[in-house]
């Protein structure tokens, strides 16, 4: 048996066309252009690249990126000023502010200083709680993008039991609240979980997340799965080199699963894709007008 390869560059793709269609409409109702701040601190090199794919993300659909690049030794209290500003700002629909920030920032604080509205990342309290309840929210994108791929690849989720390798606020949790909102049975499993392997093979959808490269094998899976690697681990290659791999070891799950994202190439995309979706809906929520469904 050999899974299929989940497109997670295709997918994005087709996400960002129908983006940029919502975001043409919506910047005819409002006799503006839709924009998205983005604020990067000091001169972190993986931050620096994911911003500049965000920054062109957003020109192809026609949102304006507005990039602030401050210092590494700004003060907890400038950045919480120029938070204060965008907030401010009607023509910013969306805040994104770069994670890691400095050691000497509380990165708690100045995320809790986006407004709920612009919170386009969908870290801040407010966001979380509705999301919890049901509540009209908007979603982290990551754990977005990878609903989106387990829909695309098995239709309706209702009645699968889903294992979520990862307990992050940022991705498991989240992720937890979007599956149960499609009528999934979740486990959430993690390092404390007693026979790991055991869990992951009862899973119809297999979500990992827990930052180990290649750390669950082929038999964890449970044949004819969904596999969906959040995972992205620098490892060092033949010659020196090094290569990117997920949290899932690939070879092994291709003769298992019933379907694999790639790393590089899958969840990573989606990302992106579910940011720019963010922004629309943020865009159009302040605007008082009903958000186009993605």
């Amino acid at each position: 048996m050999t899974a299929k390869i989940i497109d997670g560059k295709m997918a994005a793709q087709e996400l960002r066309d129908k983006v940029k269609e919502e975001v043409a409409a919506l910047e005819k109702k409002l006799g503006r252009k839709l924009g998205l701040a983005v604020v990067l601190v000091g001169e972190n090199p993986a931050s620096e690249v994911y911003v500049r794919n965000k920054t062109r993300a957003s020109e192809e659909v026609g949102i304006e990126p507005r990039d602030y690049k401050r210092d590494a030794s700004i003060r907890e209290a400038e950045l919480l000023e120029l938070i204060a500003q965008l907030n401010a700002d009607d023509a910013v629909d969306g805040i994104l502010v770069q994670l890691p920030l400095p050691d000497h920032i509380d990165s708690t604080r100045v995320l809790n200083a986006i407004e709920p509205e612009k919170d386009v990342d969908g870290f801040h309290p407010v966001n979380v709680g509705h999301l919890a309840t049901g509540l009209q929210a908007i979603a982290p994108a990551t754990p977005s993008g990878c609903v989106i791929l387990a829909k695309k690849e098995r239709g309706s989720l209702a009645g699968l039991e889903a294992v979520i390798v990862g307990r992050s606020n940022i991705v498991g949790k989240p992720l937890v609240q979007l599956l149960l909102l499609e009528d999934v049975t979740v486990t959430v499993a993690h390092s404390k979980t007693s026979d790991l392997p055991g869990v992951c093979r009862r899973a119809d959808l297999l979500f990992v997340a827990i930052g180990r490269p290649e750390f669950v094998k082929k038999d964890w899976i449970k044949p004819g799965a969904t596999v969906i690697d959040v995972g992205i681990n620098r490892v060092e290659a033949a010659g020196g080199k090094s290569k990117i791999v997920g949290d899932v070891d690939f070879d092994g799950a291709m003769q298992v699963a019933g379907a694999v994202t790639p790393v590089p190439g899958g969840v990573g995309p989606m990302t992106i894709g579910c940011l720019l979706s963010n922004t629309l809906y943020a865009a159009a929520m302040r605007a008082g007008i009903k958000p186009a469904v993605l």
